[in-house]
């Protein structure tokens, strides 16, 4: 097999499984430095043995390369396929085969891992329909959230990907993580948010304000025109390399309230660290008559399957299929993000 997609694919089994970034990174790194050689210049070094001399080339990746390069599937990655049989999580596999994307997910250009090209690549893999691109937005400073001018510059790279791509059964959406702020805007230009297929409203700040304070802000960022989607609502961490975080205090009722006034989706955050909103909150909005939308959050490659983890947890609180929006056909889906501008 390829080389080089022998290493990419060992990186997203890897990430899927949640394996330790650092070792990932060496085999995504090591498959970037290896696809950026001049051409004939790989086999050269196979031939020659010298794939330790490629800079962020190892022994370990460099003897998955070279067992790769005799046309077998290299043992590292046959047993990472292995181990990766079956879904992630159980009880959501009938309701994971009605999703078609993904309306949460980060590239490079924010604090994710891997390029926009390569996120694609593996959403095409996966079988979804459309992908939406929802870097942050500026005020996101740790995690370089993107000014007007840079969101500009990506507008151009996804509509560049959509009109290369190589047929029309998958779109990339031009969109957004935007910040609530505290005042209840959201941290971007309206000029820029109309561009926009989705734009999903988060809390990054302030966590632990008071509960009058933190509703008064939420409904101020679901109640703006633009919002589609609020993202992972209580901010809650329950386990992963970032420690614990509480859940953040406000009137539920009140929020999942303007959330089905407003026709705005309650994200299920499908990242394991995060499991946000927790049961109960999920069965408020339920019976608030809210949207959701299941969505990973992916930060890398491998990421993206985590769908599995927010399908389990849907299915397990009885959410309707048809009230999920990422289960909905494109036009559909782009004729309710676009209704309220």
């Amino acid at each position: 097999m390829d080389p080089v997609q022998a290493l990419s694919e060992i990186a997203y089994w890897m990430e899927r499984g949640r394996g330790e970034t650092r070792r990932v990174e060496a085999y995504r790194k090591a498959a970037w430095a290896l696809a950026a050689l001049p051409p004939g210049e790989l086999e050269e070094r196979i031939a020659a043995g010298s794939l330790t001399e490629v800079p962020n080339v190892g022994p370990s990746t460099s003897a998955v390369v070279m067992e790769a390069s005799t046309g077998v599937v290299p043992g590292k990655l046959a047993d990472l396929r292995d181990k990766g049989k079956g879904p992630l999580g159980e009880g959501g596999e009938s309701l994971r085969k009605l999703l078609r994307g993904d309306l949460h997910s980060h590239s490079s250009w924010s604090d994710g891992g891997s390029p926009i090209e390569e996120m694609v690549a593996v959403a095409r893999r996966l079988g979804h329909e459309y992908l939406a691109q929802t870097d942050h937005s500026p005020r996101l400073t740790v995690a370089r959230g993107l000014t007007a001018e840079r969101l500009a510059e990506q507008l151009e790279v996804v509509e560049a990907i959509n009109r290369d791509g190589a047929d029309d059964t998958f779109r990339l959406l031009p969109a957004i993580e935007v910040d609530i702020l505290e005042d209840g805007r959201l941290d971007q230009t309206p000029k820029m948010l109309d561009q926009l297929d989705i734009v999903v409203a988060s809390v990054h700040s302030k966590l632990r304000a008071d509960a009058e304070t933190m509703t008064v802000r939420m409904v101020g960022g679901i109640a703006n025109p633009h919002t589609n989607i609020l993202g992972h609502c209580t901010g809650r961490l329950v386990q992963g390399s970032r420690g614990v975080r509480p859940e953040s205090e406000f009137d539920a009722d009140v929020v999942f309230a303007a959330c089905a006034q407003f026709e705005v989706a309650v994200e299920i955050n499908s990242r394991p660290e995060r499991r946000d909103p927790p049961r109960r909150l999920i069965e408020v909005a339920l019976d608030a008559g809210c949207l959701f939308s299941i969505d990973t959050d992916a930060h890398a490659p491998g990421q993206l399957d985590f769908l599995d983890y927010g399908c389990a947890r849907a299915a397990a609180a009885n959410v309707p299929p048809d009230r999920i929006v990422n289960t909905w056909p494109l036009e559909r889906l782009l004729e309710w993000s676009h209704a309220k501008r």
